[in-house]
């Protein structure tokens, strides 16, 4: 089964569901920023409007932007809301996705926000050449083991002069891999990226890299409070979710 299958077998259970929806954050799931609060949902929709904050001159009503690894749609529901622009989610996930289309049909954003089924290894040749403004992804690149292809796909949608935002858990350039195989072992890829990796290979498909931001400190403080929501909210997950599930979240 190639990674693209697994993750997409992975995030369509229902364990992962109702994890990610009712303890990582719901709206975004992915790694938040804690300086201000202790409340996962919160934190992640900080990273949200941290990202926002830096293309907000570079977005607007006349904007398509297209968000890799879209999740429920939060981001995409928010740049929407703040910049008026379009915005193309793009997604492995059926379950998600669904939740993401009924999400957009209870705010009235349906028309603005479209949501296509698929990878982002191989950007739908329906989202044309050249015809979006901005590509947006939140920790989702981890999951690829072609991120050549992610980049190829991101280089080809972009219009001249487009940006691509994104964010990803990352390894260090002299990390040991043996004391990342569980990790590894746990997204089922063999490596992860690097802010060099990630330099180098927007190099390679004609992108200059402007600004990074290294965010690190944030990671063992968002997984600290899953494991603090996971522990407080035992009982009740487990009437929902598989015991080995939740056992194997909180390592």
């Amino acid at each position: 089964m190639s990674t693209v299958e697994i993750t997409k077998q992975y995030y369509n259970s229902p364990d992962a569901d109702v994890f990610y929806h009712e303890v990582w954050g719901g709206e975004d799931i992915h790694i938040g920023l804690y300086a201000t609060t202790q409340d996962i949902r919160e934190a992640s929709r900080l990273t949200v409007e941290r990202m926002a904050s830096l293309i907000e001159n570079r977005i607007d009503e006349t904007s398509t932007v297209l968000d890799l690894g879209s999740g429920y749609g939060g981001a995409a529901r928010y740049l929407n809301d703040r910049f008026r622009c379009r915005v193309i989610c793009l997604n492995l996930s059926d379950v998600e996705n669904q939740r993401n289309r009924n999400r957009n049909s209870e705010t009235g954003q349906s028309e603005a926000i479209s949501v296509i089924d698929g990878s982002f290894e191989e950007i739908p040749s329906v989202i044309l050449d050249h015809s979006v403004d901005l590509v947006w992804s939140q920790d989702a690149m981890l999951h690829s083991g072609s991120k050549e292809k992610i980049f190829a796909g991101v280089s080809r949608v972009l219009k001249p002069g487009g940006r691509f935002i994104f964010t990803d858990p990352m390894q260090s350039e002299k990390a040991d891999p043996a004391r990342l195989q569980p990790v590894y072992d746990r997204i089922h890829l063999k490596e992860m990226g690097s802010f060099e990796f990630y330099r180098r290979l927007a190099g390679q498909h004609g992108m200059t890299t402007q600004r990074i931001f290294d965010l690190s400190p944030q990671l063992p403080v968002h997984y600290g409070r899953v494991l603090e929501e996971l522990n407080r909210q035992d009982a009740r997950l487990r009437a929902k979710i598989s015991g080995e599930y939740i056992d194997r979240m909180k390592i």
